[in-house]
């Protein structure tokens, strides 16, 4: 399991002790190192990161204070040279809280026990998904209320920051999640995921038109990107004829 890990810190050290330490752990998968909350923030918006070791005392926006801002933040490891910020950060539900300096056997118990969270997670989502199994509909929490959705509706899925946007044959659904939980819930024989911003519905692919896939809207062709971290998978489900 690769976890996507986000680091933000406004010490160019304590940046560089993080990502050694990253880089030592096989699971987890470095996406961005940020100075400060601004940076984070786009990160967050423009990538699907698991974790997030986020310092308390930097400039304009702390740590925590920036945490506050985000509707679906991923996992937390507060770090900092300050232990009386310890109980704020627990408040915020953060996995863990390092002091400053932070050795190596520390920062391992730290991403394990992420590590395990995003495990049980996952197991939790598989077994929900597997529970569904022969079921043509997904429920989604959308304007204070449950709305059901039909797989066969579903024309693609757009994500945007901290929302999903359903496309379907007649209108579409906005609801609070991230691309990935959504992902996770829907069956992989129906629906791929082809860039950090869409999934698609398999059967709604008329073609597959050099880095875009070609799907019906409205009766007019929409073109979406492919990805190039996702198009080597989609061009060998095409060769395999799984399309």
């Amino acid at each position: 399991m690769q976890i996507n890990t986000l680091i933000v810190d406004d010490e160019p050290l304590a940046l560089d002790v993080l990502e050694t330490y990253i880089s030592q752990m096989p699971e987890l998968n470095l996406i961005k190192r940020c100075v400060n909350a601004f940076e984070a923030n786009e990160a967050l918006s423009n990538h699907d990161v698991d974790l997030m070791f986020l310092d308390i005392q930097m400039p304009q926006l702390t740590g925590t204070e920036f945490v506050k801002t985000l509707s679906n933040p991923p996992l937390i490891i507060f770090t900092t040279a300050f232990p009386n910020y310890a109980i704020e950060g627990f408040e915020l539900d953060a996995v863990d809280y390092l002091l400053k300096p932070i050795s190596a056997e520390r920062f391992m118990k730290a991403a394990n026990k992420a590590i395990d969270q995003l495990r049980l997670r996952k197991n939790m989502n598989a077994e929900a998904v597997a529970e569904a199994d022969g079921e043509d509909f997904i429920f989604v929490k959308a304007d204070k209320k449950y709305v059901k959705i039909k797989y066969e509706d579903i024309l693609y899925i757009e994500g945007l920051k901290d929302y999903v946007i359903i496309k379907m044959n007649k209108g579409r659904v906005i609801t609070l999640q991230t691309m990935k939980s959504l992902e996770e819930k829907l069956p992989s024989k129906l629906f791929k995921r082809v860039h950090r911003s869409y999934i698609v519905g398999l059967d709604r692919i008329n073609a597959v038109i050099g880095n875009m896939v070609e799907v019906m809207e409205g009766g007019k062709p929409k073109h979406i990107p492919v990805g190039k971290n996702y198009r080597d998978e989609l061009l060998e489900m095409i060769q395999k004829n799984k399309l």
